[in-house]
């Protein structure tokens, strides 16, 4: 066997029947993880020029828009973790050849994610000044944020649609119909972002405003060709606009064990990164523009991630689905493997380009050179954090989701604020050389990816979560 078949070879899976070929388990994976991948770079992408043309209003502004996330993040809790639901349930629906019951999954989804849509846009936009407040608004970002925040607000009905309808062809594999749905959005976004920031085109120079309007607009237009696969007559997936139909009991049962469970990992995810925004936006706004403009490259690193992870969530759902415990098992390996190269690969990029990175986001001195510390320490990071990503995905896939909740609750609800916490303020204050204000959170970060990486490759070596019925 040569070097290179040793190394992605798919060790330690003993298979039930014909030992599938290696090399037509890695294409199905990177069929699937590919386009979602890419979807998620370039979406990253995209909202990084976002942010570097909000940066050319100041530091203030983009540290404003930088408040906006976790608020935005809190109020799609529950649609995301219905999403998370929807992607397992059609996913080992479609591996049990089962066509209706993938299609009666979609078609709830919806109904339920359009309640939750309209009634989170309204609280959202309602209580806009509060959120932006919780979230560490001060006398230079809080009416910036509030101002973004509300528009934002106004698009998170077709956000939800739109979540819900990716989810769903994540759950087959199609993840290019995701890819192009997003990614030509988000190229019409950039091109609003233009017209309304700086005011171009005889379009108003409207600063922060501007930029979220330009985000719902991309978000209406991603929702529409979204809604033009799914009612696609001739689609393994056809959403049915039929709201007279009873819902199916045992559907909802499924959902409700699955999404129930990503509330709870949800809530405690936003919990814990409100509480770390909160503590570095406390720290001042320089503080908080070089941690946005950090968060910029951890994004896409988690996007690429997630994009891998995709594939994972599809596969073994796909696998259990058809009782095949044995290609579920082999596909989280090699989709692991997949990350690897991924992540090795994004910290050559931000080791040797950390500086320009930072310039590309703002030309203040302090900002750039406090977030060029900080992706030192990010790259040590991204191994295993696209690790648990990963791990996360595939557990997701197979329904584990309690076991993944539980695991964010120890590690980003408590760990994570605590080790920040202590780096940022009493290590901060003794060890100033250290430039903790800038480095602390992504220390933290690091403790963090590990954690879960660690816990969560233990999980999966168990194999109780090829045991769970959906």
């Amino acid at each position: 066997m040569s070097a290179l078949s040793k190394l992605f070879a798919v060790k330690g899976v003993e298979f039930d029947e014909e030992t599938p070929n290696t090399g037509s388990l890695y294409k199905k994976s990177l069929s699937i993880a590919w386009p979602a991948a890419v979807e998620g770079a370039l979406l990253s992408i995209i909202g990084s020029i976002d942010t570097m043309m909000v940066g050319k209003l100041g530091k203030a502004a983009i540290a404003a828009v930088g408040l906006v996330g976790q608020p935005r993040m809190i109020l799609l809790v529950l649609a995301q973790a219905l999403c998370v639901g929807t992607t397992a349930i059609v996913a080992r629906r479609k591996g049990a050849d089962d066509r209706k019951g993938a299609n009666e999954c979609f078609r709830q989804s919806m109904f339920i994610i359009t309640l939750l849509g309209l009634v989170l846009g309204a609280i959202g936009f309602i209580f806009a000044e509060p959120f932006i407040k919780i979230a560490g608004g001060n006398e230079d970002t809080l009416q910036l944020g509030v101002d973004y925040f509300k528009v934002i607000c106004v698009g998170i009905p077709c956000n939800c649609w739109l979540l819900c309808i990716c989810a769903a062809f994540r759950g087959i594999g199609k993840t290019r119909i995701t890819m192009a749905t997003n990614v030509i959005a988000n190229l019409i976004n950039v091109f609003f972002n233009y017209c309304l920031i700086g005011g171009h085109f005889g379009f108003p120079a409207l600063g922060v405003k501007g930029a979220a309007i330009a985000t719902v607009i991309g978000t209406v237009i991603a929702t529409i060709i979204g809604f033009y696969f799914a009612l696609r007559p001739f689609g393994y997936l056809r959403l049915r606009l039929n709201f007279k139909e009873k819902l199916d009991v045992e559907t909802l049962k499924s959902l409700v064990s699955v999404g129930g469970s990503s509330v709870a990992e949800s809530v405690f995810l936003r919990i814990g990164f409100l509480i770390t925004n909160r503590l570095v936006a406390d720290l001042g706004t320089d503080a908080l523009a070089a941690n946005q403009v950090v968060s910029q490259v951890t994004g896409l690193s988690f996007t690429l991630g997630d994009g891998i992870a995709a594939a994972g969530t599809s596969l073994v759902g796909q696998s259990l689905g058809a009782g095949r415990k044995d290609k579920a098992k082999a596909y989280i390996k090699i989709t692991r493997t997949i990350s690897y190269f991924t992540s090795v690969a994004l910290m050559l990029c931000i080791f040797f380009f950390r500086r320009g990175l930072a310039e590309l986001f703002t030309d203040d001195a302090t900002v750039i050179a406090g977030a060029s510390v900080a992706y030192l320490v990010v790259v040590l990071g991204m191994i295993p954090q696209n690790g648990r990503i990963v791990f996360s995905g595939c557990l997701r896939g197979a329904g584990d989701v309690r076991f993944v909740a539980l695991i964010s609750l120890f590690s980003v609800t408590l760990l994570r604020p605590i080790t920040t916490w202590l780096l940022c303020y009493p290590l901060n204050s003794m060890l100033p050389f250290l430039q903790l204000s800038y480095t602390g959170t992504w220390i933290s970060f690091l403790v963090d990816s590990l954690v879960r990486d660690f816990l969560l490759l233990h999980r999966i070596r168990t194999e109780k979560w090829a045991d769970i019925k959906l």
